[in-house]
């Protein structure tokens, strides 16, 4: 893989993403897969199973990623448009491999990932250089697109999400709505050396949050109070991690008289499963129990200002020293990747 930084023509576009199971038969092969060399546990392996046969054992995310990959072609007509996952098929390897037999040279590379954080940046990073390495001589050039945490193409459609949702609300309790905005937790000392150890990842979100909150308020006209929470934690009880979990933020709202709730998960793209078991599940059936009225925002999809924002990042790239779009004062992030950037200070999680 070539430096992030790396500017010129590219020939192909390669959309890289986690991977998720197509049917029951795949659910533990493919967590198996996400968690080969971490020793956990096969009672914790079935435990995650669950989640997923609640939803007939099959990912969302795939073919969620299938109608990315649909509106990125339309988007990008004449420029090839690949999918690689790290953990299922299409595994990446396979994908590039595809890539240099189709004769493709250099491809810019779009992770479905905003953040930074090992196993949202770097781990990519790392899967990609692994995947040209395995194909040897005859892979592509591989360059990875910079973060698009605050780029207008995926903060203003989460702003058409929170807006939505806070509709979703009875109207005697809409105008006080506290919104959460969440993501995925991290062991605290990976969230500590994400972005050239600064604890990138948490202060990207809360800026991204601020920024959607102000546009919020330009629509609707009212200032929501807001924070953010965390889902999806695992690992050992006695490994930190970020908190608060929402869960524990709804309760502490309810418990403090507020009027209602807007979850915002801001830190995906797309409704899969952590996304429809940890916060559909899991965090509304918690506001439900304590009687605190709450809805759920929608992800980016294939919202076609997000999709157009994949052609501006290849236009980035083709043309440096050209506008870099950004909305906070922590962006427009560096596309390059220094050495030790997010350097992993432990497994992350599935």
């Amino acid at each position: 893989m070539s430096g992030a930084g790396a500017s010129g023509d590219v020939d192909a576009l390669l959309l890289v993403s986690f991977g998720g199971p197509e049917g029951p038969g795949d659910v533990l092969p493919f967590l198996r897969n996400v968690t080969r060399g971490r020793d956990i546990p096969a009672s914790r392996l079935a435990v995650v199973a669950e989640q997923y046969h609640l939803f007939g054992g099959r990912s969302p995310l795939n073919e969620q990623n299938r109608a990315l990959v649909t509106a990125l072609r339309a988007e990008l007509p004449g420029l090839p448009v690949y999918w690689g996952n790290r953990n299922w098929a299409p595994y990446l390897t396979d994908t590039v491999a595809q890539m240099a037999a189709d004769g493709i040279r250099r491809a810019a590379c779009f992770v479905t990932s905003a953040f930074s954080s090992y196993s949202g940046c770097r781990q990519y990073r790392e899967d990609l250089a692994a995947a040209a390495a395995a194909v040897g001589d005859r892979a592509p050039e591989l360059v990875k697109l910079r973060l698009f945490f605050d780029h207008p193409g995926f903060v203003e459609p989460m702003v058409d999400r929170g807006v939505a949702a806070l509709a979703d609300l009875p109207a005697k309790v809409r105008s006080d709505a506290h919104l959460i905005f969440t993501a995925h937790s991290l062991p605290l000392a990976q969230a500590r050396a994400s972005g050239r150890g600064e604890g990138a990842y948490a202060r990207q979100l809360r800026a991204t949050a601020a920024v959607i909150i102000e546009g919020i308020e330009r629509i609707t006209g009212v200032r929501h109070p807001f924070d953010l929470a965390f889902c999806s934690r695992s690992g050992s009880p006695g490994v930190p991690w970020l908190e608060p979990d929402v869960r524990d933020r709804l309760a502490q709202l309810a418990a403090a008289g507020a009027a209602s709730a807007v979850i915002i998960p801001l830190g995906f793209v797309s409704d899969h499963v952590e996304v429809r078991y940890d916060l559909d599940v899991g965090a509304l059936e918690r506001a439900r129990e304590l009687g605190l009225p709450a809805t759920r925002a929608g992800t980016v999809g294939v919202d076609s200002r997000f999709v157009s924002m994949v052609g501006e990042l290849i236009e980035e790239l083709r043309r440096p020293g050209g506008v870099r779009r950004s909305l906070t004062g922590l962006g427009p992030w560096p596309a390059d990747c220094p050495a030790h950037c997010c350097e992993p200070l432990g497994p992350p999680r599935t």
